[in-house]
Parts: structure tokens; sequence; C-alpha cells
């Protein structure tokens, strides 16, 4: 698989992740928070399928 995330999208994916995870936990306590895992998901592995299907790289590295 190759990367096509940058850093910075790679960061910003990685708290939108823990911050809807954390609302399974805190505040209105529904199951959506667990949608969390997929940008979670993304930004460890640094590939984004939505962005391999539109073209879309972020990535700096050739």
């Amino acid at each position: 698989m190759t990367v096509n995330m940058g850093s910075a999208d790679r960061i910003i994916r990685a708290i939108v992740g823990v911050v809807l995870i954390a609302l399974v936990f805190v505040g209105p306590q529904t199951p959506w928070g667990w949608i969390g895992i997929i940008p979670l998901a993304t930004a460890a592995i640094g590939n984004c399928p939505a962005y391999s299907l539109l073209g879309i790289k972020t990535c700096k590295k050739q």
C-alpha cells in the first residue's frame, strides 16, 4: 500500500478520530462515536482509500 497522506492530514485525522471515540465515553454516549475508528486507522496506515479512488495525494514524497 502506498502512502497518499501528508503529515498534516494524518495529524488532523488522528485528532478527529480520538475526539469521535471519546464521544462514546463522554458526552452524548451514542454508538456513532465508534465511526472515529476509520479516520484513526487511515491516519495510522497513511493511506486513504477515498484519496486513492479520486487520485488525490497530500504526501510530498513521490
